[in-house]
């Protein structure tokens, strides 16, 4: 089965301004590069749909939904934290982030697509369950995976984040449901300095500044893979931050595209072992232009293969 490539073009309409990093453009150059490449023909598009409120309601407090539909400016922008604004059209940009990721799981799960890449803004990682941080309105991989449990009645899914920035709003959302294996990867010390404790299924791995491969890999190896294997999960999701990419300015880390290729094959292994191959990656950070297109690109060239 194909890989199905989910996105909107609302999803260009959250405009923070001109010198914001987190830019529209960063879909831009994802497309190119695809089309660039060549991989643009092998796989299959789809446009989102927007998640209904109740879908939301699966993974965020009621109240925090609600707020925000509420505070929505005509104009203008309204400050949620000290990095996360809301404009005119940034909750029709979540609405479809989140709804691309609900889009993903069903293909998924009714056999439409083997895999799944959700090139969506805003991100969604740091976005807790009554909380807006770092970027995110929704938690779009949180989302999902309700979604999978509540629909499909899933009792095991895994969560790997290999953003350069904690993903303490996934976190946060699953701290207490064993349902979840959440792994996530980060500098550290970094934002947003409030990294847990973890647990047994919740398997933080914080890494420090100049990270590169090498480290990378071992670290991945020797703390993650024996334990995914062993928890045998029934869908494979990511979110998928390439801003640990030398190139990005955003942080510290030294990784480059290949080592974006070896931790997708690496989870590739696991699904086709436990899960008929069903991965759903999810866009989080990435900052660098080029170098988003290229790992990307690579990414998604490895759940295909």
């Amino acid at each position: 089965m194909s890989l199905v490539f989910i996105s909107h073009p609302a999803c260009a309409l959250h405009d923070v301004g001109d010198e914001h990093p987190e830019s529209p453009e960063r879909l831009d150059a994802i497309n190119d590069r695809l089309i660039a490449s060549g991989l643009d023909y092998s796989i299959l598009r789809a446009e989102a749909k927007k998640a209904s409120r109740k879908q939301l309601y699966l993974a965020h407090d009621k109240t925090y939904v609600d707020k925000l539909f509420a505070c929505t400016p005509k104009e203008g922008r309204v400050q949620l934290d000290d990095d996360t604004s809301m404009m005119p059209r940034s909750l029709e940009a979540a609405l479809y982030a989140a709804g691309a990721n609900i889009m993903a799981v069903d293909m998924l799960m009714q056999g439409k697509a083997g895999q799944a890449f959700c090139a969506v803004r805003p991100p969604g990682h740091h976005a807790e369950r009554d909380k807006a941080m770092g970027f995110c309105l929704f938690n779009n991989v949180a989302v999902a995976a309700h979604w999978a449990m509540h629909k499909y009645k899933l009792e095991r899914i895994a969560i790997v984040d290999f953003d350069v920035h904690h993903g303490n709003g996934t976190e946060d959302i699953f701290f207490n449901d064993p349902r979840v294996l959440f792994c996530s990867s980060y500098e550290y010390p970094f934002y947003p300095f409030n990294v847990g404790p973890g647990n047994e299924h919740i398997l933080n791995l914080p890494l420090p500044a100049g990270t590169d491969g090498d480290t990378f890999r071992q670290a991945v190896t020797d703390n993650w893979l024996d334990k995914l294997d062993a928890f045998a999960p029934q869908l494979i999701l990511i979110s998928a931050g390439f801003d640990g990419h030398y190139e990005d300015d955003m942080a510290h880390f030294r990784l480059v595209e290949t080592d974006y290729d070896w931790i997708t094959r690496e989870l590739k292994i696991i699904a086709n072992k436990h899960c008929s191959g069903r991965m759903l990656s999810s866009l989080e950070g990435g900052y660098a232009m080029s170098a988003l297109g290229r790992s990307v690109t690579v990414h998604i060239k490895a759940m295909m293969e």
